[in-house]
């Protein structure tokens, strides 16, 4: 009986997820993640024919993973995706079951929400355009805000619900990545904090995960410049750039019922760069 008790503090066996933006990178590898730990999924993409290939992939290892068609910059799309979510896991916000969870940039039973979609826009700050600003606060921010919202009933009757944040090392020290997405990660870290002491009485627990460079295809082109990955490399401490699986072990964790007693912190996922001061040569 202990070693079932302690094995189940350690699994998302029978739990259930929206993963955002995960048929790629990051959120792919949170998707496969949360599925090989016994969750069913569900995601969404903007990228129909990736879907529909990850999809089918799923099925051939055996996963229980769902997808939709998704907009996420669209606030109607947002609420037809959780209305999709409360209709496969159990019936609607009212009457859900508390066996939801939702991983991108949402999880119940518990439930979890995973808010990881977002992007990324690099110039000076001083070029920036309006058109700029509200592209990137609606995909970066509002999106994951509005899903919060819209999952809020369904994690609340969960029992013990969970959302994690996809934020950025730039959301918490100055990088030469873009004033505008700095200003949107750390924004996340604000609302993690927020939204966990707010729903605490729910039983919600609300974190994020603050990321420094990770392999992914999108960052690709970076790491293929040698210049650019000995810049990066020599700025962290363990001298390397980090794996998608890497990311997604932290995000299952933290819904974990180990980690239960964990709300409103930001861990970086980052090789030691944001506590690397300075050093004489």
């Amino acid at each position: 009986m202990a070693g079932n008790s302690i094995d189940r503090r350690w699994s998302l066996q029978g739990m259930t997820a929206l993963v955002t933006g995960g048929t790629s990178g990051i959120g792919l590898a949170v998707v496969e993640e949360f599925a090989g730990l016994g969750a069913t999924v569900h995601t969404c993409s903007f990228n129909e024919s990736q879907l529909n290939e990850c999809l089918r992939h799923w099925e051939s290892k055996g996963f229980q993973v769902t997808g939709s068609f998704c907009d996420l910059t669209s606030r109607t799309q947002r609420e037809e995706l959780m209305a999709t979510v409360s209709s496969l896991f159990h019936g609607n916000v009212e009457t859900l079951k508390p066996n939801l969870c939702f991983p991108s940039q949402t999880c119940v039973r518990q439930g979890k929400l995973i808010n990881n979609v977002g992007t990324g826009l690099v110039k000076p700050a001083i070029e920036f355009t309006a058109d700029d600003f509200s592209f990137m606060t609606s995909t970066n921010v509002e999106s994951g805000f509005h899903l919060s919202q819209l999952a809020q009933p369904l994690l609340k009757n969960s029992g013990a619900g969970s959302i994690v944040f996809m934020s950025s090392v730039a959301g918490v020290v100055s990088l030469d990545v873009g004033a505008l997405y700095g200003l949107t990660k750390g924004a996340l870290i604000q609302l993690t904090k927020n939204l966990a002491c707010e729903w605490a009485k729910d039983n919600i627990r609300v974190n994020a995960v603050a990321l420094w460079f990770v392999k992914t295809e999108l960052t690709k082109p970076i790491f293929e410049d040698n210049k650019s990955l000995e810049a990066i490399n020599s700025r962290t401490p363990m001298g390397r750039i980090g794996e998608p699986k890497e990311v997604s072990s932290v995000v299952a964790f933290l819904c974990m019922p180990a980690a239960s007693y964990i709300t409103g912190q930001t861990v970086c996922v980052d090789g030691g760069l944001t506590v690397n001061g300075f050093a004489f040569p």
